[in-house]
């Protein structure tokens, strides 16, 4: 039986009463139905049970039962994206905008994110309830799997956190360290959601300590790496002052000292 803390790896379509499908992890469904997303991630996904990682009226489903179960839950306003208020809208001038927003357009004020409802006149007004409140949403799933490895799970963390697949986890005496590709640090949800993986592995896990890692390698990809890099400064042209020079020479010989100290991890 799935209960609150199990770790869970599964699929779902959510559709509206009307049939109309809103989303899903299947790749084929969301081209079918015209919500096919370049930039999301299709395929299941994992969620830890009692954490609302999904939406909680199908988190509250999830218990109870098994793994392989499939099944569809209708989920009631309050426990998917809220009841409609109609007094959560506000009024503003289209000169609070940079480019003439269009009714319909999803637009963030400060730190609230609204639709644009109306415009009348210099008059925008925003409708600040997600688009989705006051509707039913029905949920067709199936739980694919229960995490038992501590290592598994941890990889979960990170794809429900960070959205990121980690290339290796470790685990020994307490201690995991984490492989995450080496260009993890440039995914700004992944900045930010490595605190919140550290955070979650030491709650469900016996972890005291994580070491996230990327490694490099002084192979032929990191020469040519760094070759393109001199490259684009040789096109940027001549320097304009002895001053911009001297800093060019000087990262010249770091970039030197980086290739001869460069460790394989």
């Amino acid at each position: 039986m799935i209960a609150k803390g199990d770790f869970v790896r599964l699929s779902f379509t959510a559709k509206l009463e009307d049939g109309t499908i809103i989303d899903t992890t299947d790749e084929e469904i969301a081209r079918e139905n015209g919500i096919y997303n370049e930039n999301a991630k299709y395929g299941d996904i994992y969620a830890v049970v009692g954490e609302e990682h999904v939406v909680k009226g199908l988190d509250e489903d999830l218990e109870g039962k098994e793994v392989g179960y499939s099944g569809k839950v209708v989920v009631p306003p309050e426990k998917a994206f809220g009841k409609y208020d109609p007094d959560n809208k506000d009024t503003f001038s289209l000169s609070r905008f940079k480019e003439r927003p269009q009714v319909g357009q999803r637009v963030r004020i400060g730190n609230r994110l609204g639709t644009v409802e109306r415009i009348v006149g210099r008059r925008v007004i925003v409708d600040f309830n997600h688009p989705l409140a006051g509707k039913n949403i029905i949920f067709e799933y199936e739980i694919k799997e229960k995490l038992e490895k501590p290592e598994d799970k941890i990889k979960a963390l990170f794809s429900i956190h960070t959205g990121i697949d980690v290339i290796d986890v470790k685990i020994e005496n307490s201690l995991a360290v984490v492989e995450v590709p080496r260009d993890a640090y440039l995914n700004q949800l992944f900045l930010i959601g490595r605190y919140r993986v550290v955070n979650d592995a030491m709650r469900f896990l016996d972890i005291k300590e994580m070491w996230i890692v990327e490694k490099f390698r002084k192979d032929e990809e990191i020469v040519k790496f760094v070759q393109e890099v001199k490259e684009e400064d040789k096109e940027e042209g001549p320097p304009e002052s002895k001053v911009e020079t001297e800093d060019k020479e000087e990262v010249k010989r770091e970039e030197k000292k980086d290739e001869e100290d460069l460790i394989i991890a």
